[in-house]
């Protein structure tokens, strides 16, 4: 079983921090057009996790996705770390999105995924919050340590149902591999930059259950200026230090040139799937079970 799933908040993200350049709306929709027609060619839907104020500033993006026969999933509000929000918060912000993607898309939202896997054991109530919002299906938990996220205790790398006080969540955590002492993911973000195509391929092939994870500013090579401390405070919402900027740069550009050509090998070479299909095709009674 392989799901393949996008995060989408880039237009998002320019309009608010960097200035809503029309060249780089270009380039966003040019990336998206190749994408949906990569998946059309090889008749493969995916899980497109996109931030709600997509939906209010740029709805057409969304419905494009959509008239393309992919789920659409939600990415929070606001593109904000969970960890950085309290109960009150998260509900508020996860109750916007929901309603803001439902209105453009006319169907009810039922899939999430928190902005940098921003689900851990010290903000595990997040899962009643998503409960609490209609949210059925998640794909937030990063069982890592990893940079402004990660659930380093989480047990279970398979599907597997949290059990809160208000529902029931069909959780789809990433996957890791154990290498050099640590466990790193391999299939999405700046782990598939850095790891060669065959080392990618030769995880997945190993492994019944796979989830990948993309987004469209990692796969456009080039790369754009460091942040200044005002923006990346704004957005990261801790000290911006040089050292941070910097290493936040690096990581951020690293093995972006080759990015998208081994994107369109890896899904020309796995059969995939969105998470809504995953789920139907899954014994949640017998899968392992955490409650929170």
């Amino acid at each position: 079983m392989n799901i393949l799933s996008f995060d989408i908040e880039e237009w998002y993200i320019e309009k608010v921090f960097h200035g809503a350049r029309q060249e780089r709306y270009d380039m966003f929709e040019r990336y998206l057009g190749e994408i949906l027609d990569l998946l059309d060619k090889y008749k493969i839907k995916a899980t497109f996790f996109v931030v709600g104020m997509m939906a209010a500033d740029f709805p057409l993006v969304v419905r494009r996705i959509q008239e393309r026969g992919h789920e659409i999933g939600c990415h929070s509000n606001c593109h904000t770390w969970l960890n950085r929000m309290d109960r009150k918060e998260l509900y508020e912000d996860t109750f916007q999105a929901v309603n803001n993607l439902e209105q453009c898309v006319g169907q009810k939202i039922k899939c999430y995924r928190a902005p940098a896997f921003s689900i851990g054991q010290l903000n595990n109530w997040a899962f009643e919050v998503l409960a609490q919002c209609g949210i059925e299906y998640d794909a937030s938990v990063f069982p890592a340590v990893r940079d402004f996220g990660g659930f380093a205790d989480f047990s279970s790398q398979i599907p597997t149902l949290i059990r809160t006080k208000v529902g029931d969540i069909k959780e789809f955590p990433i996957v890791t591999t154990h290498l050099l002492g640590a466990d790193l993911a391999f299939s999405g973000g700046g782990y598939f930059r850095f790891f060669p195509l065959w080392f990618v391929n030769y995880q997945i092939m190993k492994r019944r259950y796979n989830i990948c994870y993309f987004h469209i500013g990692d796969l456009i090579p080039g790369s754009q200026k460091v942040m200044s401390k005002e923006r990346y405070e704004e957005y990261f919402k801790e000290h911006g230090s040089l050292i941070n900027r910097y290493k936040r740069h690096v990581k951020s550009n690293l093995g972006k040139k080759k990015a998208f050509d081994k994107m369109i090998k890896l899904i020309g070479s796995h059969d995939f799937m969105p998470i809504a299909q995953a789920s139907k095709q899954i014994d949640w009674e017998n899968c392992p079970m955490v409650e929170v």
